[in-house]
């Protein structure tokens, strides 16, 4: 039997891409290991959304490419930096996240001492797929491809060109999901938020008919770009007040700044952000507040970081994804000196720190229900609640996957301690 290591970074799409692989392989006879060296054949699939993650992806090549194994590369790198890893490894194949399906054509080729490239752009829904779960209680859904956006700190492969799945399409693979025991769904895309946006419907639409499946689970959505959530605010808001859905909300705004804002090309301004947030703080006053911030885009100066920085002092979300500016080479963006981007980062960091921790305080005592979906460290399991807070809690046997009560009874900076009530 041939076998076969893989092994993933990135998004959440990243990961469907890499569980549908393997499920594919699987079925089709490989017997998945879990060592690079003991296998006869690795993939890696790489992810190239910023500078330290595309350098990482190429350490790794070169580490899979010295164990002298038949190798193919995958996900976005194989579109960004084609040539980058043909140079480390000329003989390894490419498979793009588009190409997926083709995994079998493409490691039959290789197992033969064959090179294959597969980066076409197909415009085919990854739905209703075999799978190897990663977790076995969540069910990463893909619900479209690209975006129609085009800022410019963006190097994704597929931005700018959108292809929404048909809902029709993603109901039956998250009935599928349910089906094969999960009770956490993810709905991801590059941007959920421009979602039906190419085929006259919308987020809240399919949030809407996913929610209407029977059976207990849970929701979540990903990242939504303010521009598109600003369409659709009132209808959004709607759907999140659903039961099932997450009370999770990850709206990147990258800057507080308009002039910082221009320069991204993000197409909205700080009022939109405003609006936006200001209402589903108060029509969900719980919400999970998950934002993103570039710390040290070209031309930043003080005053604009200052206004990132009071941003995140009187919104208070929950989660801040810090990122330090850095430029692929064919962005062709000047750097900020690095000493000036890593003070204002520690700033920023410090003050998400303290906000983080002042918001988890605000659960002790709470008590409800969590769905159990993964293992933590020290034999502890974690839990999510409807706002899709992280409760750590103890191991009892028989409860991964389930529904169970708990009180808060302690919080940490990112996360709640809980007790099985």
């Amino acid at each position: 039997m041939k076998k076969v290591f893989s092994e993933q970074y990135g998004c959440s799409s990243s990961l469907s891409d890499y569980e549908i692989m393997l499920g594919l392989l699987k079925k089709n006879g490989f017997k998945i290991v879990n060592n690079p060296k003991d296998s006869d054949l690795n993939i890696i699939v790489t992810c190239s959304v910023k500078v330290p993650t595309t350098q990482r992806m190429i350490y790794r090549i070169k580490e899979l490419t010295d164990l002298k194994k038949h190798l193919i590369v995958a996900g976005c790198m194989t579109k960004t930096e084609r040539q980058v890893i043909e140079k480390i490894n000329p003989r390894a194949s490419l498979i793009s996240p588009d190409c997926i399906e083709k995994i079998i054509e493409v490691a039959d080729y290789v197992m033969k001492g064959k090179k294959i490239v597969a980066v076409d752009d197909l415009n085919k829904p990854k739905l209703n797929l075999p799978r190897c779960r990663k977790n076995s209680v969540i069910g990463v859904v893909q619900i479209a491809r690209g975006c129609v956006s085009n800022c410019a700190f963006c190097i994704e492969p597929y931005k700018g060109k959108l292809f929404s799945y048909p809902i029709k399409n993603i109901v039956d693979d998250v009935k599928l999901s349910l089906e094969e025991g999960c009770k956490e769904i993810w709905l991801t895309s590059l941007d959920c938020g421009c979602y039906g946006f190419d085929n006259s419907t919308n987020l809240p639409e399919l949030l809407n008919s996913v929610s209407n499946i029977p059976g207990k689970f849970f929701v979540r959505v990903g990242m939504s770009n303010p521009l598109h959530v600003k369409k659709i605010l009132n209808e959004l808001i709607e759907s999140y007040k659903n039961e099932k859905m997450f009370k999770f909300l990850h709206l990147p705004i990258q800057s507080f700044s308009d002039n910082v804002l221009k320069l991204m090309k993000r197409n909205y301004d700080t009022e939109t952000v405003k609006e936006i947030i200001e209402k589903f703080y108060r029509e969900i006053p719980q919400l999970t507040f998950s934002t993103d911030i570039i710390v040290g885009f070209p031309d930043e100066d003080e005053n604009d970081f200052e206004m990132s920085y009071k941003f995140i002092e009187k919104y208070k979300p929950d989660i801040v994804n810090i990122s330090k500016f850095g430029a692929h080479k064919s962005l062709k963006l000047k750097q900020l000196p690095e000493n000036i981007v890593e003070k204002r980062s520690k700033k920023l960091f410090e003050l998400v720190k303290r906000i983080s921790l002042e918001k988890n305080q605000k659960w002790i005592g709470c008590e409800g229900e969590i769905i159990v979906d993964e293992r933590g460290r020290d034999n502890k399991l974690v839990g999510r609640n409807f706002a899709y807070k992280p409760v750590v809690i103890e191991n009892k046997r028989n409860i991964f996957g389930k529904f169970v009560k708990v009180k808060i009874i302690e919080a940490k900076t990112n996360y709640l301690v809980g007790k099985i009530s």
